[in-house]
């Protein structure tokens, strides 16, 4: 596939290196000398610095046989203007935008990225979907990541296998015979930073980090049966009030009436306008490292503090600070991967990473076959995917157990008919079947074959 990558930023960077590897030809553009240098040390694609948006650079990125763009700068406007001249001028297939700003997004001008109008496939805006996960955390704190398949009707959790874990030293196989009414697959495994599928009889050591695949009525058991019953978080002090913390304030007062929300904004400015836009969520103006604003906020008595400010530093010492004043748990927002390396070690209970959760949208459209949706896991070591069976398949047909599946490939569940299936042995994949699994980045270009239409079918 010939890919276009407007930005080599973060998230721009990070596209072209998971394409790159599996072998895309991948151009990127960005405006930055610096930047296309990085590129052009590390990773092996053509870079071009340069407006994305200017017909000339884009043609000489291969523009007129490219199969699609992605235009992923610091600015919405350029993005759209880039989508908009590889449809016009070079007819693009498919056309991805990064859209910041929320009025763009507004339902009253959802005609805006028409065809006809800004011919726009695919938008994504980071701030809703970190906030949309941030909200998927927070409703289950004893997990380290929560991702959701098939109409939320099935669950993966990422958990740590902590001391008291239960289940450790304990073959997974023998899992069924413990607790026969749960159905819930472990799909990948991370152990001390190396990634692997675990065998049948495999078993969970203190310290894993388990990837496991559930349905969405057995989530909190799975959770109690790996060491995590924790209680709701009914008092949350949010540090931030950008758009990502009012978005999950608004959402939260919205669906959780029982949750007590604080937020914490260092400009004055800014916490008059929110606390104007919220009804039962008090607004602190102050700095969230100030300890006397963070007792004000009775930091002694949350559940959870979220450390959503724009900056690294303030996220993690404001997070630490409130765990050393009483607050039970916390969860930081941290853009830069070299925080993320040591985060446990000085009390971070969980993080997330914007840039992250961004790679895993765009993976979702990039993907080919019926890819229904891709999370990208472990610094992209892996991709929980979704995926529905066709006639063609190579999965549809025989029984689990005798198909030759790749050593990094496993299933974790099966949605067929609005039910959940636990892919034991004996079971047969169906065409339409939905399939969730889990798969090492050197196997995903063999998943995408296993779920496309091939010629033979038309």
């Amino acid at each position: 596939m010939r890919v276009i990558i407007c930005g080599a930023g973060q998230v721009g960077y990070g596209i072209a290196e998971r394409l790159a590897a599996e072998k895309n030809d991948v151009s990127v553009i960005d405006t930055s000398v610096k930047h296309i240098q990085i590129v052009r040390d590390t990773l092996d694609v053509r870079s071009f610095v340069g407006h994305g948006s200017h017909p000339d650079v884009l043609a000489a990125a291969g523009a007129n046989e490219a199969d699609m763009i992605i235009a992923v700068t610091l600015s919405d406007e350029v993005n759209m203007v880039a989508c908009q001249v590889a449809h016009s001028v070079f007819n693009v297939p498919t056309k991805i935008a990064r859209i910041r700003a929320q009025t763009y997004l507004n339902a009253e001008y959802s005609d805006l990225f028409l065809r006809e109008n800004l011919p726009i496939d695919v938008t994504i805006s980071p701030e809703l979907e970190v906030s949309e996960v941030l909200l998927r955390r927070i409703a289950l704190p004893g997990a380290t990541d929560v991702l959701r398949f098939a109409d939320e009707k099935i669950i993966g959790l990422a958990i740590e296998c902590q001391e008291e874990c239960p289940v450790i030293n304990t073959p997974l196989n023998q899992l069924s015979d413990l607790f026969p009414d749960l159905s819930a697959t472990v799909v990948g495994v991370v152990r001390k930073e190396s990634l692997f599928t675990p065998h049948s009889s495999d078993e969970l050591m203190a310290g894993d980090l388990a990837y496991v695949i559930t349905p969405r009525e057995q989530v909190r058991r799975t959770l109690s049966i790996f060491g995590h019953d924790k209680p709701d978080a009914n008092r949350i002090i949010i540090a931030g009030g950008g758009n990502i913390g009012l978005y999950v304030a608004r959402a939260m007062e919205a669906h959780q009436s029982h949750t007590r929300i604080k937020i914490i904004e260092s400009s004055h400015e800014r916490a008059l306008e929110i606390s104007d836009q919220l009804k039962r969520t008090t607004v602190f103006h102050g700095s969230a490292l100030d300890q006397e604003v963070l007792l004000e906020a009775e930091v002694q008595d949350a559940d959870l503090i979220v450390a959503l400010t724009n900056q690294d530093q303030v996220n993690i010492l404001s997070s630490i600070m409130a765990k050393r004043l009483g607050c039970k748990h916390n969860l930081v927002l941290i853009n830069d991967p070299a925080y993320q390396e040591f985060t446990h070690t000085v009390g971070i209970d969980a993080h997330i990473n914007p840039k992250n959760v961004t790679i895993s949208k765009v993976l979702q459209h990039v993907r080919r076959g019926r890819i229904r949706a891709v999370y990208s896991v472990h610094h992209g070591m892996a991709e929980v995917i979704e995926a529905e069976a066709m006639e063609t398949s190579s999965l549809v047909g025989p029984m689990l157990r005798d198909l030759d599946l790749p050593e990094g490939l496993r299933i974790g569940a099966i949605y067929r008919a609005g039910q959940v299936i636990q892919p034991t042995g004996d079971v047969r994949i169906r065409p339409r079947d939905r399939v969730v699994l889990f798969a090492t980045q050197d196997v995903v270009k063999q998943v995408e074959q296993m779920f496309r239409v091939s010629l033979e079918f038309f």
